[in-house]
């Protein structure tokens, strides 16, 4: 198991520099600025690989290509198939270039949603908070209503478009479920909302490059006991579908939560972290979100050290102590 770090959108000498001082091997870029009208070219990913290699650290993988990449494709909207066109060319690029992760997430509206940041967390520590009675009444989506229905043809449709290129270039395409995960919000489904939706995307087709962004902290908001999760952990992990994990914890489910530290929360971090060792997976941990601790930076560089410095050491514990 593997140390990463994340939410890195321009990888500058001090962002690297500071990746090396924590002791941290690989780089996960999240929507990378690069040009290309609707795809992205292969010698910028050559370049951005490069760019990290040079730095003595590896990319794993970019989070997210950007929203109109294909926001016809979320909605089934006419001009969806020169968009997967284009989707497809990424992928192959990056297959080419040598990136082989793709997270994406297939939110229609693009949003993930919170109504608080505040200083509830720990010793005042400022954390989002989401409360589905404050949104309860969004105004509908600009672009009209989805069903649960709408969402999911569009999805398989998409899926059974790019999977198999990606397949072919070596690349996996990561899947990151909808947060907050509930039913709707202004009208919109958020159809990724329950492990079980996670295992209807892998049925979907059948590839060893149609996996999951693990992200454990969604996974903790949605309505499942702790034992659910530890038992999904073990499953998409022994079945080597998780390409990378966002280890982070909140202190309750849907339709209330806030975020935490990831030493207290309603998730066991150590308990989870036993679970991928057991089922012998080889990806990398990021800390995705932190709360923001006093004096730190609007990166929150005091927070992800602080997250980065725990999971190396659970990461050691059950390596080592649990053999």
């Amino acid at each position: 198991m593997q140390l990463g770090l994340g939410a890195i959108h321009t990888p500058d000498d001090e962002t690297l520099q500071f990746v090396r001082q924590l002791g941290v091997p690989n780089v996960i870029l999240h929507t990378p600025e690069l040009r290309g009208d609707g795809h992205w070219e292969f010698q910028d990913l050559v370049r951005l690989r490069t760019r990290i290699e040079a730095a003595g650290l590896t990319l794993y993988a970019i989070e997210s290509i950007p929203g109109h990449f294909y926001d016809k494709v979320r909605r089934g909207e006419p001009g969806r198939d020169e968009q997967i066109e284009k989707v497809c060319q990424t992928i192959t690029n990056m297959g080419r270039a040598g990136i082989r992760v793709l997270g994406y997430h297939f939110i229609v509206d693009g949003t993930v949603w919170r109504t608080e940041y505040s200083p509830r967390g720990r010793g005042g520590a400022k954390v989002t908070i989401y409360d589905h009675a404050q949104v309860a009444n969004a105004p509908t989506h600009a672009h009209g209503t989805f069903t649960d229905e709408q969402v999911w043809d569009n999805l398989t449709y998409f899926l059974k478009a790019v999977v198999p290129v990606a397949e072919q270039e070596g690349v996996m395409l990561a899947l990151h479920p909808d947060d907050p995960p509930v039913p709707s919000i202004g009208g919109v489904a958020r159809i990724i909302r329950s492990l079980d939706a996670y295992k209807r995307v892998l049925s979907i087709v059948d590839s060893p490059a149609n996996g999951l962004e693990f992200c454990q902290g969604t996974v903790a908001e949605m309505d499942h006991t702790p034992e659910e999760i530890y038992d999904a952990i073990r499953l998409f992990a022994s079945q080597g579908k998780i390409a990378y994990v966002h280890f982070r914890n909140v202190d309750r489910t849907v339709p209330h939560f806030a975020e935490t530290f990831i030493d207290e929360g309603r998730i066991d971090m150590l308990k989870a972290m036993r679970c991928y060792h057991e089922a012998g997976f080889k990806g990398v941990f990021i800390v995705d979100h932190t709360p923001g601790v006093v004096g730190d930076t609007p990166w929150g560089h005091r927070g992800r050290a602080y997250g980065i410095g725990y999971i190396k050491a659970l990461i050691k514990c059950v390596s080592e102590c649990d053999g």
